[in-house]
């Protein structure tokens, strides 16, 4: 069995409106099809930013009934840790999401890319997506980790 050839690494070409802030590299290998609402990979120069892992409590500590309500509010709360840091969704280069239920994630894309554009923008990081058997706030149906790099 003969090993795959693996494609040259290159930047993706800034087709889309989206503009990749200064001292971060959306990595794309040639020849490969594009993601559609996440990169491959990132490469970043500056002071690193990182959550733990977030989930959708509000201010009251109260968790939302619904999927789509609890991954609003846990947008939220990573963009209000990222500021407290001094970053913003644009300097995001890795989101790790964990989700109970992979088939309600699944049935929900259109929403859920509604929501994340309305908090993040049209940034998309390198993201990976898992499904848990459960969270430790057992009513939490979602939890996502957060990394960012502000350039220097």
């Amino acid at each position: 069995m003969n090993p795959p050839k693996g494609p040259t690494l290159a930047v993706r070409p800034n087709t889309k409106v989206e503009v990749t802030p200064p001292g971060l590299q959306v990595l794309q290998p040639s020849g490969w099809p594009s993601p559609k609402g996440y990169a491959n990979g990132m490469a970043a120069e500056g002071r690193l930013v990182v959550t733990g892992g977030v989930i959708g409590w509000d201010e009251q500590g109260h968790l939302a009934a619904d999927f789509i309500g609890q991954v609003r509010q846990t947008l939220r709360n990573i963009s209000a840790i990222l500021a407290e840091g001094g970053a913003r969704p644009e300097h995001l280069v890795r989101l790790t999401w964990y989700v109970v239920d992979m088939e309600e994630y699944l049935a929900s894309l259109k929403t859920l890319g509604q929501i994340y554009r309305e908090i993040f923008g049209s940034h998309y990081p390198a993201m990976a997506l898992v499904q848990v058997v459960r969270l430790v706030e057992g009513a939490a149906k979602i939890e996502i980790e957060a990394t960012a790099v502000v350039p220097r």
